[in-house]
């Protein structure tokens, strides 16, 4: 029987965590995930997906504040780990705790290395008009996502897919892919391969100023970031000197300028570059719900040539 220790926080290492504590081959000693932190409008403290899900399966937990204390090191020491399991923990792990499990620190990363190494390779993936990506495990080392390769599988991406949705779907795709890297290295069945940093590159964590919308880009690069950037930070725009977060789709031609807001027939658009444009669906200003084109036409009472900024 394989020990493990596993280590994540977000829905998206869940499926990982139940499918290696069904299986009779693999034995979950203990889970550690970031601290519970404070969240919505009511500001309660929240557990984090991994936190519930170890909950439900009557496993330990550990949840340090910080990852570098000897309290940590003692932590990991004592498990008597054959394997670290690392998903999307959140925490960059320090070097002295990378040799304590004789099998390494065994880490699903969603995407097919060394292309997006970093915090969001999912949205930047999908950000940049990606139609494939893919999973891989890998052995951890001191670098951001620079460990040597042991095994991968492609995903293709949908046209109209959305962060949330791939990230769902990848997160079932790479249970079997993880569960066979474990069994076939503790068989010495891999062999690691090293990454080749000159074709690497980076997908880093997601700022605010990420979502603003560039109208003099074409629109199928702005529904690329509609997709990808849900459901934080979204895709926004400046209206009447608010920020409005928008939804929509490319649909045909327009000669105006970007950030026109047009009503053809019955639908609302927006120019975009290159002379695309935007079928607006969907728009938020912010501090209110979310409401249809039409109602934020009829609302806002948009007149003749009015613009996104």
């Amino acid at each position: 029987m394989l020990r493990l220790v596993f280590c994540g926080t977000p829905a998206f290492a869940v499926p990982s965590l139940r499918q290696l504590l069904a299986e009779p081959e693999f034995d979950v000693r203990a889970v550690v995930t970031q601290p519970d932190r404070r969240r919505g409008r009511g500001q309660e403290f929240s557990f984090s997906p991994v936190k519930e899900a170890a909950l439900a399966a009557d496993i330990p937990i550990f949840q340090p504040e910080k990852i570098k204390t000897d309290e940590v090191y003692e932590f990991f020491a004592g498990q008597a780990a054959d394997a670290m399991v690392i998903i999307a923990y959140g925490r960059i792990i320090p070097e002295r705790l990378l040799n304590i499990p004789r099998l390494g620190w065994i880490n699903l990363h969603a995407s097919l290395l060394p292309r997006y190494r970093g915090a969001a390779p999912i949205q930047w993936a999908i950000v940049n008009g990606e139609t494939r990506s893919g999973l891989t495990t890998m052995r951890i080392d001191a670098g951001l996502d620079t460990g040597p390769i042991m095994q991968r599988k492609e995903v293709k991406i949908g046209p109209d897919e959305t962060a949330p949705e791939l990230s769902a779907r990848m997160a079932q795709a790479g249970t079997n892919l993880l569960a066979n890297t474990l069994r076939r290295l503790a068989r010495g069945e891999i062999t690691p391969e090293p990454q080749d940093d000159a074709s690497a590159s980076l997908a880093p964590p997601l700022e605010k100023s990420d979502g603003r919308i560039a109208w003099m880009l074409p629109a199928g690069k702005i529904y690329n970031r509609i997709r990808g950037l849900q459901p934080w930070p979204g895709a926004y725009t400046t209206f009447r000197g608010q920020s409005c977060h928008i939804w929509g789709k490319p649909d045909g031609r327009s000669a105006a300028a970007p950030g026109t807001i047009e009503l053809d027939t019955a639908d609302w658009f927006v120019s975009c570059g290159e002379g695309s444009r935007l079928h607006l669906e969907f728009a938020q200003i912010e501090g209110r719900k979310r409401i249809t084109a039409r109602e934020f036409a009829n609302g806002a009472r948009l007149g003749a040539g009015e613009r996104f900024e």
